[in-house]
């Protein structure tokens, strides 16, 4: 953006915050107190926060698109990447056919008659002329290894978190018939307080004393919950982590897909890791 005149002054925008220079174009470390009020300064933060919150906004879409795996139009990808703050967001993200076809790679364009423009493992940039295409979780990769030591190659900088996700799968001596998962419980904290903040800080919700993940597993509703505690006085810890199904019911572990069990597992993993529990085994 160019500079705006703001009486004496003149501001602009850069990096997300307003920037000032005097009349002989000297940059000042910060913007004069008298200059708040100016129309142009009040716009310019105006505009700084509402990027911020779009930004925001559209890693907050694309990583929905990416957990519940949704088809993507070509058209649609090509209609946002026009916008710079959708495509610092989508840049470098991994992208795949819907076909099950191996063709995957890092997006780089997207053009509504070239189609998307991807670097493949080999280093090549191809083009995927594919109608509908999907943003893949992680645990569905299977060259993943492969594409992280390609992404450190190439200075890739995901602008949702993808590759380097933590990806957890079900093991195969999990019990198919329980209705919990157990081995993140027991998570001790000196108040509830702090439990419920760590778990608003990693971005769940907390509903009725659980730690709630709203998840789409092959276009099935279901939530992954933890329990937190219900008394702010006084000590709690994790209790064991649970899948329900729409009906509200408590689902088999058996019948937790892959992504689901993965970000559930992510959560609760995240919760314990704030625990006097982790503390005391990293001091171990």
């Amino acid at each position: 953006m160019g500079w705006v005149a703001a009486g004496d002054y003149e501001v602009a925008l850069e990096g997300g915050k307003v920037v000032c220079r005097n009349a002989s174009g000297r940059r000042l470390r910060s913007v004069p107190a008298k200059l708040k009020a100016e129309p142009a300064v009040v716009q310019l933060r105006a505009l700084a926060e509402w990027l911020e919150r779009h930004a925001r906004e559209c890693a907050a879409v694309v990583e929905r698109w990416m957990i519940q795996s949704e088809p993507l139009s070509r058209t649609l990808l090509a209609e946002v990447w026009a916008d710079p703050v959708w495509r610092d967001v989508l840049r470098d993200v991994v992208v795949c056919p819907v076909d099950g076809s191996d063709v995957v790679g890092f997006l780089r364009d997207a053009d509504p008659g070239r189609g998307l423009g991807v670097v493949d493992l080999d280093g090549d940039t191809v083009r995927l002329d594919d109608a509908v295409v999907r943003i893949p979780h992680p645990v569905f990769l299977e060259d993943l290894a492969d594409l992280r030591e390609f992404a450190g190659e190439l200075g890739v900088e995901q602008g949702v978190q993808q590759l380097y996700r933590e990806v957890w799968r079900r093991p195969a001596t999990a019990d198919p018939a329980a209705l919990a998962e157990p081995s993140f419980a027991g998570g001790e904290y000196a108040d509830l307080r702090e439990l419920v903040a760590r778990a608003t800080r990693l971005g769940y919700r907390v509903r009725g004393g659980y730690a709630v993940l709203p998840l789409v597993e092959d276009g099935t509703p279901l939530q992954a919950r933890v329990w937190l505690g219900e008394y702010y006085e006084g000590g709690t810890e994790t209790g064991p982590l649970q899948w329900f199904g729409r009906d509200g019911k408590p689902l088999p572990l058996g019948s937790v897909g892959p992504v689901a069990w993965s970000e559930g597992v992510r959560m609760a993993a995240g919760l314990y890791a704030g625990s006097r529990n982790r503390d005391e085994e990293q001091a171990a």
